[in-house]
């Protein structure tokens, strides 16, 4: 268990100010400087050695994504965009951190965008976070007026802007390339790839896009040290994590804890176990709602990471856990996330934008029981169909979930349409 002096956000639940004065108080702002002094490449191979892995679902090494970036400026601006378009149903920690500790994302973007020489940082934030942008934005006129951003960033010499930028509320949007495109002006549809963000980002200028919880981290990773971080979790699966656990437990909430902790410990300890006792757990879908939901059987020791979750065929995502106990009726709760994902497609791939409302309809004659049982098979081949024939991820978003529950529930299907069938009436 994750103990208090380890914790990154103290301000996760908004018990104090938020503003610059509350969070000089707890640790941020102190001598930047100090840090921008190490230099680029210092605080590249520091975020490299603490293990940090991208915290917007993928679980790319981020010291690795940031030296990506061009090293030598050809005169020309180049950018740090940050993901704060989070749309993952389940998923709610990015707004707590915007919320209740602003600062930390504004001081995170000035360290990683002088690590990657970046001319400004744009922060692309959820329409709906009307709160959370608010809050932002006062806290980065407040890293103005103060100016530890802006011309002579923190008496280091170093020029950096930081703009907020408010989405139009589109679940696309939190793809990266989709991201950058809305930022321009653009309908927001995923690009192909490559050439990469690195490459060719927003106007035309190397980019990293990067989650909130990925930059807001980096501060403190740099004042306490890489050894620090890497000395939390598992070898591979390092530092501490934001989890989002909701659905039927008896204290839904947003916890701070250690990577690697046993989903079960993570449940009882923090959100007062499953409503009904643990033995009335039905499934578990561990990172949001796009992957595959796992069984109580594996949940009792499935430790909360990248590898032990990617082992048994599902993904830590953005460690939104959604519990579902004994009365959840599973075929409806997969049918309506398959809604969420046909209606959230751009419709710029032919697999996504055709069989992500072919996939909803099959799921909706399952959770009826009006199907036959071969069109789980058929259903089953179409999203595999669609699973890695997309630009972007958003069809496999929408294939994982169908694949999970037939994975380990497909009794359960089946016995659903057989129970229609039996009380049909025979035919005269």
């Amino acid at each position: 268990m994750l103990r208090d002096e380890d914790r990154i956000f103290t301000n996760l639940y908004g018990f104090q100010d938020w503003r610059l004065e509350g969070a000089r108080k707890r640790g941020d702002w102190d001598n930047t400087k100090a840090i921008l002094d190490k230099g680029p490449d210092a605080i590249v191979d520091e975020i490299k050695a603490s293990g940090l892995r991208g915290r917007g679902g993928a679980g790319f090494p981020t010291g690795l994504k940031w030296s990506f970036m061009p090293k030598e400026s050809d005169g020309k601006p180049t950018y740090l965009v940050v993901n704060a378009d989070e749309g993952e149903p389940g998923t709610c920690k990015d707004r707590e951190m915007m919320r209740h500790d602003p600062h930390k994302l504004v001081e995170g973007c000035l360290i990683a965008g002088f690590a990657m020489r970046a001319s400004a940082a744009y922060i692309y934030i959820r329409g709906e976070f009307f709160i959370e942008a608010n809050n932002l934005e006062a806290a980065v006129q407040e890293a103005y007026d103060a100016g530890l951003i802006g011309p002579n960033a923190c008496g280091s010499g170093y020029s950096f802007d930081v703009f907020v930028h408010r989405g139009a509320g589109a679940y696309i949007c939190g793809e990266e390339t989709a991201l950058i495109e809305s930022l321009e002006g653009k309908k927001g549809q995923p690009r192909l790839k490559p050439p990469f963000p690195a490459g060719v980002g927003v106007w035309g200028r190397p980019t990293t896009v990067n989650n909130v919880e990925s930059i807001a981290v980096s501060p403190t990773i740099m004042r306490r040290g890489a050894s620090w971080f890497a000395g939390l979790g598992r070898e591979n699966n390092t530092g501490t994590k934001v989890f989002s656990i909701s659905g039927h437990v008896e204290n839904p909430c947003n916890v701070e804890e250690e990577m690697s902790i046993p989903l079960k410990e993570l449940i009882e300890k923090h959100a007062g176990g499953v409503r009904g006792g643990w033995d009335n757990l039905l499934a578990i879908i561990p990172g949001g709602s796009s992957v595959r939901m796992l069984p109580k059987s594996i949940c009792d020791t499935v430790l909360m990471d990248f590898d032990s979750l990617s082992a048994e065929k599902s993904g830590l995502g953005t460690a939104a856990v959604i519990v579902m106990d004994k009365s959840t009726d599973l075929i409806r709760a997969i049918a309506r996330l398959s809604q969420f994902y046909a209606h959230e497609s751009c419709g710029q791939c032919t697999p996504c934008r055709e069989g992500t409302g072919w996939m909803w309809r099959i799921m909706e004659r399952l959770a009826t029981g009006e199907a036959d049982v071969a069109e789980i098979d058929m259903l089953l081949e179409v999203s595999t169909q669609i699973e890695g024939h997309t630009i972007c991820a958003l069809g496999d978003a929408a294939a994982w979930p169908i694949q999970g529950l037939m994975r380990h529930f497909r009794p359960m299907v089946e016995e659903r349409i057989m129970q229609r069938k039996n009380k049909q009436p025979a035919a005269a």
